[in-house]
């Protein structure tokens, strides 16, 4: 008797768990609301604005920028390692973007030193009311998404995830990912756009 074949059938459902998806899209509605509140604030205090982001440590947040794009590139490595069924590459590239996004925290943190070191806080001025609401909401994002990075390392370590289950490892790939975006358009609105 013939063995019948069948074309592989790719689906068209984006990685991992619908409700992820659905969160995904919660948060980035809400920062699209304190993005749209940020531009407002700017466009009636332009001069303020431009006077305080030259107070901000571009070189800090371009470091960051780029210690969240590489952990984005390291989740990304891991779920095609473990789509491979090489569950042991997977945990590696995991353990390398929870440790660029601890440099992020480590990083971001400094910062938030520095400024309170200063006396300013969120009733200095508009301009830093925004900057410390919407970094610090950011910030909450990343540590949440290092927990979901340090319970996927676990998982993937106790061989949890392969190629027939990878909706786990998807979901919180995914959910890091949107935490990257948010900062890929944090950083210039907040530091580097006049």
């Amino acid at each position: 008797m013939a063995e019948l074949t069948l074309p592989s059938q790719r689906s068209s459902a984006p990685p991992g768990d619908l409700a992820i998806w659905v969160f995904i899209l919660a948060e980035l509605l809400a920062f699209g609301v304190f993005f749209a509140a940020y531009a407002f604030g700017r466009a009636h205090n332009v001069a303020l604005f431009n006077e305080m982001q030259a107070t901000l440590d571009r070189q800090a947040g371009a470091i960051n920028t780029v210690l969240l794009i590489t952990a984005s590139a390291c989740v990304a490595r891991a779920v095609e390692a473990v789509g491979r069924a090489r569950q042991v590459s997977g945990a590696r590239w995991l353990l390398a973007g929870i440790f660029c996004g601890g440099g992020f925290l480590v990083v971001k943190g400094a910062e938030y030193a520095d400024k309170f070191s200063a006396g300013i806080n969120l009733s200095t001025n508009t301009f830093y009311m925004f900057y410390l609401s919407l970094t610090f909401f950011h910030f909450m994002h990343v540590i949440l998404g290092l927990v979901i990075l340090i319970a996927l390392w676990f998982k993937t370590r106790q061989g949890a995830y392969g190629p027939a289950d990878m909706n786990g490892i998807e979901s919180g790939a995914a959910y890091w990912h949107m935490v990257d975006l948010v900062w890929i358009v944090l950083f210039p609105l907040v530091y580097v756009m006049r």
